[in-house]
């Protein structure tokens, strides 16, 4: 592979400048352990999906050993590795897409997105045609895989799954009989057969047919503007058969037991109310999902749905520990009054004249003429479209009590709004759409501990929905968070204004902010000093997290964290060796944090421990400290290792057993000892 004229001038450079080598190196390292760390690969294009990732490990592993070797890089290599920087960036975000996006739109879509594998593929050979491999200093074995890999990359075809492409052809099938049936009759459709189709891409349970529906009516509204009415066609159709399939197929009660549990119990509510039904015509955000009855006590479980209090509460007391809706596990059985709703219902009672006293007195709107036994299905897509409305109803009204109610009308509704915002992305949406934020942020100071420790922890829960991030820094929550951090009037308090800042420095925009104010480091440490077990571990991400911004390194280290991290290693009780060793780790690569690292006694002994007993993370992170400490102190690392009869054995025996990352670093190691050992003055 080395530098070819014609190769060079055919190249496509991605961005307008190269960027320097170490901070490319950076990049490369970084993006390539994101796009590894994957875990739960999609249901479509897995085969694809794999591959790449399998092709960007091996590279990672490249992109290390050359930012460990420290030596400069031929102008063709970074050339080559700005154009990978751009295939590794562009295969991240297709498979996030693929993740996010309908499964069934991306079986309809099959030779489209595998031929984006396809191109991306063929640039990562083109790429690495210019890569001179003979002139980087890499062990043989990267050398030989990275030219295996570059073989593999200039041979590749497309590759379409032979089981993907059945499944298309079934889904395609069943398509066109919906459509057909919608124009002669609807009763007939091979449920067990679609029900296998859709259990085959991931679809088992009720929740995974809602978020399937949800991602399709998102990718309708995507169509409308450039699809063209065809296409929004064809996705409305999926709609209409993954709606109407989930309502037959969880009908009939084939799928898990607690889904049995959930229809059969659905059913025979249904049936009760209907044979008690009168005439009037009750709206859909008015009725309960399992009587099907006027909510005349409405509650919100945990999952952010809406019930009737009876029939939630016989649900319950029936030994049941789910939401009979969306088939999610109740995290607590707390049923929290839905003021906002009542309200609704109460009004609406009063101007049709019909008594709100009389739970048994049900009221149904089925048209007498109406005879075919499907009629009693329940109709999910509206109840859903009714739940979020309830939620949003709920939180207005919560708002409202949060501005202008007193310390205990406040402490309630930041407790329910902490409840409401726990669970669910849709319910943590709405409520900062509603206007939560500013007051939440308002209450961080108050005098009440439960109000400030209610308001954090509901801004924790809402800052796991990414745009609210946003809109909690534009509200400028930050300050009054790190105030909650310092001085919180309960130590939770102080805890969840760590995960809330750990939460927010995710997005690389709010590392840089909280790196910025001169208190929020300083706070964080003080926590991991002075926290329980929880909250020394939720200091310590966060620290982790803004370390990933190489400015707030020095930041960390002047704040006095090192001392504190290396006491935590010795701590058995804190229990966050490795969150500990991987900050550390992260502190090395600073001029300020090797400094103050290489002054500690006691690091060597530990991390050489810690290479027998550690954790997997924990050995990597041990080694990857050891190695830093060899390379700037060779000699006087070396002979404290040397000196502790375990270090050799340890090491030895990481480069034989450990994972990837750790044999290699190992293995330098080891080389770095025997370099020193061979000299005349250190013979041993």
């Amino acid at each position: 592979m080395d530098c070819d004229a014609l190769t060079l001038s055919t190249m496509t450079i991605s961005s307008p400048g190269l960027l320097p080598t170490e901070t490319l190196l950076d990049s490369l390292v970084h993006i390539s352990n994101e796009v590894v760390s994957i875990e739960k690969l999609p249901f479509v294009q897995m085969r694809n999906v794999s591959s790449m990732i399998r092709r960007i490990k091996l590279l990672s592993s490249l992109f290390e050993e050359i930012q460990e070797a420290e030596t400069p890089l031929p102008p063709s290599s970074t050339l080559c590795f700005t154009e990978l920087l751009s295939v590794i960036t562009r295969g991240k975000v297709l498979i996030q897409e693929i993740k996010d996006a309908s499964t069934l739109w991306g079986l309809i879509q099959l030779e489209f997105i595998s031929n984006q594998f396809y191109v991306l593929v063929k640039e990562m050979g083109r790429a690495l045609d210019i890569l001179p491999l003979r002139l980087l200093n890499i062990t043989a074995d990267i050398r030989e895989q990275v030219d295996l890999l570059h073989k593999q990359a200039k041979r590749a075809e497309l590759t379409i799954d032979p089981r993907e492409l059945q499944r298309r052809e079934m889904l395609l099938e069943v398509m066109a009989n919906n459509m057909m049936q919608n124009k002669k009759n609807k009763g007939y459709m091979d449920f067990g057969k679609m029900e296998e189709l859709l259990s085959s891409i991931g679809l088992r349970t009720i929740s995974d047919y809602d978020i399937e529906i949800s991602k399709l009516e998102i990718e309708a509204q995507n169509q409308a503007g450039t699809g063209g009415l065809v296409v929004v066609s064809n996705i409305n159709n999926l709609i209409s058969l993954v709606s109407y399939s989930k309502s037959m197929i969880f009908r009939d009660g084939e799928n898990e037991e607690s889904k049995k549990e959930s229809c059969s119990y659905l059913y025979n509510k249904v049936n009760d109310s209907s044979s008690s039904s009168q005439s009037m015509s009750i709206p859909d955000e008015f009725r309960c999902p399992i009587s099907l009855d006027l909510m005349r006590d409405p509650v919100i479980v945990s999952s952010g749905h809406t019930y009737d209090r009876n029939s939630i509460a016989q649900w319950i007391n029936s030994g049941h520990h789910t939401c009979p809706k969306s088939g999610q596990r109740l995290i607590h059985t707390a049923l929290i009054p839905n003021y906002a709703l009542k309200s609704l219902v109460q009004q609406w009672c009063y101007d049709n004249n019909v008594p709100l006293n009389e739970p048994n007195s049900s009221v149904s709107e089925e048209k007498s003429n109406k005879k075919n036994s499907n009629d009693g299905a329940i109709d999910h897509i509206s109840a859903n479209k009714a739940g979020a409305d309830a939620v949003k109803m709920t939180a207005e009204f919560l708002v409202g009590k949060l501005a202008t109610g007193s310390a205990d009308t406040q402490r309630q509704a930041a407790y329910e709004l902490r409840l409401l915002a726990k669970t669910g992305m849709d319910n943590r949406r709405i409520i900062a759409e509603v206007g939560a934020i500013p007051f939440l942020v308002t209450l961080l100071g108050s005098h009440d501990p439960r109000i400030q420790e209610h308001a954090v922890t509901a801004m924790f829960n809402l800052s796991i929905y990414d745009n609210n991030k946003v809109l909690l820094m534009s509200a400028g929550a930050v300050d009054k968070i790190v105030q909650v951090l310092e001085q919180g009037r309960t130590m939770e308090a102080r805890e969840n204004a760590a995960a809330t800042i750990f939460s927010l420095s995710m997005l690389d925009d709010c590392k840089v902010q909280i790196g910025a104010r001169p208190r929020a480091v300083p706070a964080l440490v003080l926590l991991l000093k002075e926290g329980t077990p929880i909250g020394k571990r939720d200091a310590a991400t966060a620290l982790f997290n803004l370390a990933v911004y190489n400015p707030n390194k020095s930041i960390i280290v002047s704040s006095g964290a090192v001392d504190v991290l290396i006491e935590l290693l010795m701590d058995d009780k804190a229990s966050i060796t490795d969150d500990a060793l991987s900050v550390l780790a992260l502190l090395l690569g600073c001029s300020q944090g090797l400094k103050e690292i290489r002054n500690s006694r006691e690091l060597v002994p530990l991390l050489i421990d810690l290479l027998r007993f550690g954790s997997v993370k924990g050995k990597e992170n041990s080694i990857t400290l050891l190695l830093g400490l060899c390379k700037e102190e060779t000699e006087v690392v070396a002979r404290r290792l040397l000196a502790n009869p375990r270090s050799v054995p340890s090491l030895q025996s990481l480069a034989a057993h450990g994972s990837l990352r750790a044999r290699r670093k190992a293995d330098a190691l080891l080389r770095l000892l025997n370099r020193c050992c061979s000299q005349p003055h250190h013979s041993l």
